[in-house]
């Protein structure tokens, strides 16, 4: 069966150093490899015979429902968002324990194998994040800087994938509203699930797949980690440098393509 797909694709309060001098108005819209970012993830969404209805999230969603390349697109919905990501997307969620996929617009180099491996991994969880493991990345991409939560057995960054069962996740949501200004800062995140979390980490006590199985049950929640393969999949378009990098690949694959 086929899961709904949310694309987060709002702007953060603040200038976005992205954005100077671009003349481009949201992040979604700065061009990468010829298309917008959001195009990218929208692309790949729906060449993903695992994933169903599309919905784009942003506070100003009219102005992607106009944007030429996503002109056509299958299943494609647009809703406005609130300010905060946790909010808006509880407010987002479908009624009932149907689970859904969320990514963000920055997500550029997604792919359908990508969403195929954390889809079939994340399978009978109501939370799954997919995470990639620091040895996977820099093997490949050793000039790649990322914020990484270090546990035994490996250091981790985010791969901007989350699988939801439904509404039974809203009193996560609604914890992680409160604490998602932090969300770059490892130590102050693991602290948020409280102190024996925080202890375990520091002393490496557990795997990072144990931790989140741990945090999960703090909500009744039962939740994993699943470790993607591919190292591309933790690089998002976050800062000028990661835009050179995702061009680079971008290219690469082009050219592989075309061999």
């Amino acid at each position: 069966m086929s899961i709904a797909a949310i694309v987060m694709a709002g702007s953060r309060p603040g200038p976005d150093p992205l954005l100077d001098g671009t003349g481009v108005s949201t992040k979604a819209l700065l061009p990468i490899a010829g298309r917008p970012m959001l195009a990218h993830v929208v692309r790949a969404l729906r060449a993903s015979p695992r994933v169903g209805p599309i919905t784009i999230l942003a506070q100003n969603s009219a102005e992607l429902a106009v944007e030429p390349s996503l002109a056509g697109i299958a299943g494609l919905h647009f809703a406005d968002s609130g300010q905060g990501i946790s909010s808006s997307l509880a407010a987002a969620l479908p009624e009932g324990d149907a689970p859904i996929l969320v990514t963000t617009a920055d997500n550029v180099l997604l792919t359908p194998s990508m969403i195929a491996e954390f889809l079939t991994d994340a399978e009978e969880s109501d939370v799954a994040v997919a995470m990639v493991e620091k040895d996977v990345l820099l093997a490949r991409y050793p000039e790649s800087k990322r914020t990484w939560l270090k546990f035994r057995g490996g250091w981790w960054s985010g791969a901007n994938m989350f699988r939801l069962r439904g509404r039974r996740v809203l009193p996560l949501l609604d914890f992680w509203g409160r604490i998602e200004r932090d969300r770059k800062k490892g130590l102050k995140i693991i602290a948020a699930f409280g102190p024996w979390l925080l202890l375990g980490a520091l002393l490496r006590l557990f795997t990072i797949q144990q931790g989140i199985a741990r945090a999960g049950l703090r909500f009744g929640l039962k939740a994993k980690v699943v470790s993607m393969s591919e190292p591309e999949a933790c690089i998002d378009a976050d800062k000028p440098v990661d835009i050179v990098l995702i061009e680079k690949i971008f290219a690469a694959r082009q050219a592989d393509a075309s061999a």
